[in-house]
This record gives C-alpha cells, sequence and structure tokens, in this order.
C-alpha cells in the first residue's frame, strides 16, 4: 500500500519478541485502526539486533542488522513503541533497540521525532511502571513523546479477535483517540 500525501509513515517496534504476545496482538489492531486515522505503521522487528556493545560503535565495524534497523526508524515520519512489563520495567530486547537507535555517537535516530507510547497487559495497572520508563528513556534522548492520552491496555481474553479487530467499542475508540492524537504530535513536528 502506498501511503496518500496526507498519510504519515510511523515505524512499530514491539517491545516483546515472546510467542504468543499480547503486545504483539495490539500492534497488530492498531495497524488496522492506523490507515482510518491517517497513519501507516510499518513493523520494524528487533529479535535479530545483536546485544549493543560500545565495540560496534563505529561507523566501520557497526553491523548490517544495525544499519537496516537505523534506516528503517529514521525513514519514518514517528515512532510508535508497544511495550510488555517485566519485572516492573522495559523488556530487555527493547532496551537493546532503543541502544542500537541512539548510535552512533552524534547520529541518534530519537532528537525530535514524534514518539508515542503504549503496552498491553494483564495486570491492575497494565504496562504504567514500563511506560513510564521508557518515556524517560525516551525524552533524555530528545524524543518529542506524546503525553496524552495515556495508554494502558488491561488486556482480557477476546479483546483482540484473531483477525487483529477489537472487539470492545469503547476500547477501539480510545485506540483510534490514541492514534489520531499520535498523527496530530507528527504533523506539528513534520
Amino acid at each position: 500500500m502506498t501511503p496518500s500525501p496526507d498519510t504519515f509513515t510511523v515505524a512499530l517496534i514491539v517491545g516483546s519478541v515472546s510467542q504468543p504476545s499480547l503486545n504483539r496482538r495490539l500492534a497488530d489492531a492498531l495497524a488496522a485502526l492506523a490507515p482510518d486515522e491517517g497513519l501507516e505503521l510499518r513493523d520494524v522487528p528487533i529479535g535479530e539486533l545483536p546485544f549493543f556493545g560500545a565495540h560496534m560503535e563505529s561507523k566501520a565495524d557497526y553491523p548490517e542488522a544495525g544499519r537496516v534497523f537505523k534506516r528503517a526508524v529514521d525513514s519514518a515520519d514517528g515512532l510508535l513503541l508497544v511495550t510488555p512489563e517485566y519485572n516492573r520495567s522495559i523488556t530487555g530486547v527493547l532496551k537493546n533497540a532503543i541502544d542500537w537507535a541512539s548510535r552512533p555517537e552524534g547520529e541518534s535516530s530519537f532528537p525530535g521525532r514524534p514518539t508515542a507510547v503504549i503496552g498491553a497487559s494483564a495486570g491492575d495497572i497494565s504496562t504504567a511502571v514500563a511506560q513510564n520508563h521508557l518515556k524517560a528513556i525516551l525524552m533524555s534522548q530528545g524524543a518529542q513523546v506524546l503525553g496524552e492520552p495515556e495508554a494502558y491496555i488491561k488486556y482480557e481474553d477476546g479483546l483482540i479477535d484473531d483477525e487483529g479487530q477489537v472487539t470492545d467499542a469503547s476500547t477501539r475508540e480510545f485506540l483510534q483517540e490514541f492514534l489520531r492524537s499520535f498523527r496530530s504530535l507528527i504533523e506539528r513536528f513534520a
């Protein structure tokens, strides 16, 4: 699908490599809702990135997986991170992806980038703690992070069907509003 001129592209990063993944289901549901809100979500996988180390930071030693990842992030108008919560924080694989996107020195993908954070969990506070950690990391890197609405999705069986459709009308409306707010943020920085 070629986006229309009124459509913004968004690099979609899911902070879970688990199968199955509640947050992958949420990301797929968001991707299905996004075109109606003027967004095209492009999945940017992070599971194959090597663990970041300073020894890989020079341009000569920067691995191809890191280059591919950074091109995908840098070519998008915005960045949407869908995070689970592990031990009251973000996953190691997501933190590793952030480290890659912030390097090499002086070439971070984050400064000025419109960015939104969302996550799902079966717990009562959903992914609130992980999202707060993630937002702090992103803001420290200069990302323009969407402040409202905050999106802590309490996942219950059947919330998203096998076709990626949100079955609860109020949740679907909330997610549409979240995407509209994110689009407005992207427009401000486009």
